[in-house]
Parts: structure tokens; C-alpha cells; sequence
């Protein structure tokens, strides 16, 4: 939690500029109770109330990097091709990266949340619910992902991320955790988005606030995610076993 305000202390401090024209909306002659953004509030107060939850810092070290890192990569995509813009013009925003692994420790703390729900209703779940669930699910925001980048097909940030996300939807490793963390995702990113698009922070080239794409593709990061988060720790697992194999002939 401690990081998480630091982090927030640092960009207001760095883009001050964005702080201080914020600040130059207030009108001091109204009470303040009527211009206070209710929905940035529980925003917040939800994902510091989720970020503490369960903490581990090991854990989360992992998540933070992976979030930081595929934050830039998505916003460097949608910023690029103009899928969405921000106030500042910026592509992409410096001071929007930081939110993300924010959110990747919120929505790990929901999938958790949600697969100890799903345990409690394992009595009533058929073991192929979550394989149907999923290739229902996957097939249909992939569906829905190629409507909405239609036209920036002819980009190449485009066409990787239908590869990656392609990719990603037809090697499924465990079909009830990448529904479950599709899930925290999208319910997690409709609040975030509702946010951003209705006080223009960020805008679609549909105008819509928001578009059900946007929505839905904060699930379908928060799967590419989990999954680059897997890949590493089974890189890392196999590189130390082989420094810890035993040499052959004292060499």
C-alpha cells in the first residue's frame, strides 16, 4: 500500500502540470462534497482494499513487472494505431503505465477470490463447465476483437496483438483459471473504463463510454498476463536447475 501512494506521490510530482490544471477546475465556492469524483474514489479504495489482500511480496514482485511491462506494450499498440487516444496527446502516456500493475495485483486478488467461490459450487459445477465457458468465451471477444481493430489492420502492432492474442486463446493451460481471471479482469476494467472514458481521460475512436471491446479486453490482458507470469517462472525454474546440476568429470 505504502508503494502504491508513493506511486501516486511521484506522479503528481513528476507531471505536475496535469495535477495543477486538475486542480484549476475545482470551484472553491461550491461545497466540495458535490465536486468529488465518486467513482475515482471507489475505484481506488477498491484495488488498495484488493492490493492488501493476501499480499506477497515475492509473489507480486512478478505481477508488478509484468504489468508494467505489458501496460506499456498495450498502450503503446492502442496509442499508436489510435484505437484510443488520451487528453495529452501523449502515445503512449507515461504517467497511465503505472495503473496497470495496480490493477494485475487487483484482479490476481479476485481471480483468488473467485476460485475460492468456485470450489464452494464444485458440487454443482459439471467438470466440462469451464472448458465450455471457455471456448464460449474466448472465440467471442476474439470475434470481437477483430470488429473493433478493423480499421488498423493494415498496422503491424495490430496484426501482432491478433497473433498473440490468437495464440493465446488456442493453447489454454487451465481452462478454469483463465476463465476465472478473464472474469476479475473484465469486472475490474468496466469500472476503470467507465471512469476514463466518461471524464474523457482517454478516449475511443467509437466514442463509446465505453465500447464492450474495452471491457472485455482488460480480461483478455489480464490472461496474457498470467500466462507471460507462468512462462517466466518456468524459465527461471529451468535455469536453476541446470546451474544446479552436478558436472560431469569435475569440470
Amino acid at each position: 500500500m505504502s508503494g502504491f501512494v508513493a506511486t501516486l506521490f511521484v506522479i503528481g510530482v513528476v507531471w505536475w502540470p496535469l495535477a495543477r490544471d486538475a486542480l484549476a477546475c475545482v470551484d472553491w465556492s461550491r461545497p466540495p462534497w458535490q465536486q468529488v469524483d465518486w467513482l475515482l474514489l471507489f475505484d481506488f479504495a477498491v484495488m488498495s482494499l484488493l492490493i492488501m489482500a493476501g499480499a506477497d511480496l515475492k509473489a507480486d514482485v512478478l505481477i508488478v513487472f509484468v504489468g508494467l511491462v505489458g501496460g506499456l506494450v498495450i498502450e503503446g499498440w492502442g496509442t499508436q494505431t489510435e484505437l484510443w487516444t488520451y487528453y495529452t496527446r501523449e502515445r503512449p502516456p507515461l504517467w497511465i503505465i503505472p495503473a496497470w500493475p495496480i490493477a494485475s495485483l487487483s484482479i490476481e486478488r479476485l481471480t483468488r477470490l473467485l476460485g475460492r467461490l468456485t470450489r464452494r459450487w464444485k458440487h454443482a459445477l459439471s467438470p466440462a463447465a469451464f472448458p465450455i465457458l471457455y471456448w464460449l468465451l474466448f472465440p467471442a471477444f476474439y470475434a470481437l476483437l477483430l470488429a473493433f481493430v478493423r480499421p488498423t489492420l493494415d498496422k503491424s502492432l495490430t496484426l501482432m496483438a491478433l497473433l498473440l492474442c490468437a495464440l493465446l486463446s488456442v493453447s489454454p493451460t487451465d481452462y478454469r483459471l483463465a476463465v476465472l481471471t478473464f472474469a476479475a479482469g473484465a469486472g475490474l476494467g468496466y469500472f476503470l473504463e467507465l471512469w476514463g472514458t466518461t471524464r474523457l481521460c482517454w478516449t475511443y475512436y467509437t466514442r463509446q463510454t465505453p465500447p464492450l471491446f474495452a471491457v472485455l479486453a482488460h480480461g483478455m490482458a489480464a490472461v496474457a498476463f498470467w500466462r507471460t507470469g507462468l512462462l517466466i517462472q518456468q524459465m527461471w525454474g529451468a535455469a536453476r536447475s541446470q546451474r544446479a546440476r552436478p558436472r560431469v568429470g569435475g569440470s
